[in-house]
């Protein structure tokens, strides 16, 4: 499981843990499963989606930041 905030500088979207986060990063769409290298890019228009066994839910975005650590993904729109 990774633990998924999603922050807005207003409120939190979302704070739980799920089995997987996609993100629209600058250089292409890309997946964060447990144990993902640590990492940092800057979010481009899209959805953040995030899957808990087959359920997705999604979140649009028009820019902002993600922060992937060990098991843990900081996403700040």
């Amino acid at each position: 499981m990774i633990s998924l905030t999603i922050l807005t500088p207003e409120e939190m979207l979302f704070d739980g843990c799920v089995d997987r986060v996609k993100v629209p990063g600058e250089r292409g769409e890309f997946t964060v499963l447990p144990l993902h290298a640590p990492v940092v890019s800057t979010l481009v228009p899209g959805f953040v989606k995030y899957y808990t066994g087959e359920e997705e839910s999604r979140v649009p975005v028009e820019g902002g930041f993600v922060e992937v650590l060990k098991d843990k993904v900081i996403i700040c729109i």
